[in-house]
């Protein structure tokens, strides 16, 4: 049903095999583990992109943590419109939470698809996904891009004393599988290899979990619901790797340290870009300003406001040319007076009465 992952992780397994083969002899366990880690550096090289965009995505999260916790205090009563404002507000800063948990999501069928290819080199077992076949039988069927010679290799391969496909807890039945290839293993080899793995693959969950948490704001640490999730990631989930260890294939095991070893480191490269990227653009920003701002001592520019000077000019222009009209008018009255009076026709100042042209008769 899941062959469209199964197959995959198959052939880039079946790959690195063959690329250490050359180097190191096929049935070595080495050979083996080493596949199984750079398997796990090839998936996650091409969930870099997505990885990248879930440490912005969160730092995102974290910039719009006020406004989220406004809009669900303003519209507490309101659920619907509280989803609303909070599609938009996502959808104004181009921010997706799916992009958070993206490289988790696509990591799940990964490690489903390798638990099931692991387990499927041994089907000598009466578990899930085992046919109860008997060693023979089992040793002469491939496993998805492996032939049965593959299969005969990795249950020849050994480390440290242990076969990498085999886990502390592994029924005795499953474990006979081994003896044509080797022998049948003490479950003391096997936990001398396990047990170490377990410890190693803990203590990397736990930093991992630390150094995410040591990014987080003041404000979202703050938050109930993330401080459970933060005390689950640092505590609680190293101590699942202890608990279900026994109950996992070293070959699981190997990639659960290789994985966490990975994202260790990435999360620390990618970190430190984003923050150079961050100090540069607020570097860039603080620079515009200092050019914008006047320097120390200096006069500030008139040059920039000769479109306001201009006004007061042509105003006063205008009203010299207003004044110079009226005076004009002015004169041309003063030199039609005498002409009117020789006509009688002069007009009375103001408040005067007029004079009757004819006296009054004794």
């Amino acid at each position: 049903m899941l062959d469209f992952i199964y197959y995959p992780v198959s052939w880039i397994l079946w790959v690195w095999h063959k690329v250490f083969s050359f180097v190191l002899a096929p049935d070595s366990g080495w050979a083996w583990a080493l596949s199984v880690v750079f398997l796990v550096f090839t998936l996650r090289a091409i969930l870099y992109k997505p990885f990248v965009k879930q440490v912005r995505t969160t730092r995102q999260m974290q910039e719009l943590q006020p406004q989220i916790k406004a809009l669900q205090k303003k519209y507490a009563k309101d659920r619907q419109r509280q989803a609303l404002e909070m599609q938009k507000l996502q959808k104004e800063h181009g921010f997706n939470p799916l992009m958070g948990c993206l490289p988790v999501l696509l990591q799940v069928p990964v490690f489903i698809g390798l638990f099931h290819v692991l387990r499927s080199f041994n089907r000598t077992g009466t578990g899930v996904g085992q046919l109860g076949l008997s060693p023979e039988q089992n040793a002469q069927l491939g496993n998805y891009a492996f032939s049965p010679e593959d299969v005969q290799s990795f249950l020849s391969a050994r480390l440290f004393g242990a076969p990498i496909s085999s886990w502390i807890t592994q029924p005795m039945a499953s474990l006979e599988a081994f003896e044509p290839f080797g022998g049948i293993p003490t479950r003391w080899q096997i936990a001398a290899v396990a047990v170490p793995l377990m410890i190693v693959a803990g203590i990397a969950t736990h930093f991992n979990a630390r150094a995410s948490v040591s990014r987080q704001s003041a404000q979202a640490a703050a938050n109930p619901q993330a401080a459970i999730m933060n005390k689950l990631a640092l505590y609680v989930f190293p101590l699942g790797v202890l608990v279900g260890g026994p109950f996992l294939p070293i070959a699981v095991i190997i990639y659960w340290v290789s994985n966490n070893i990975w994202t260790y480191g990435q999360q620390h490269l990618v970190f430190r870009r984003i923050d150079k990227e961050e100090e540069e653009k607020k570097a860039a920003a603080l620079a515009r300003r200092n050019e914008n701002a006047p320097k120390p001592g200096a006069r500030p520019d008139k040059s920039k406001k000769k479109g306001s000077a201009t006004a007061p000019d042509a105003l006063d222009a205008s009203v010299d040319e207003t004044g110079e009209v009226s005076r004009q008018k002015d004169s041309a009255a003063g030199d039609e007076s005498p002409a009117a009076s020789k006509s009688g026709a002069s007009t009375p100042k103001p408040g005067s009465r007029p004079k009757n042209s004819k006296r009054k008769r004794r």
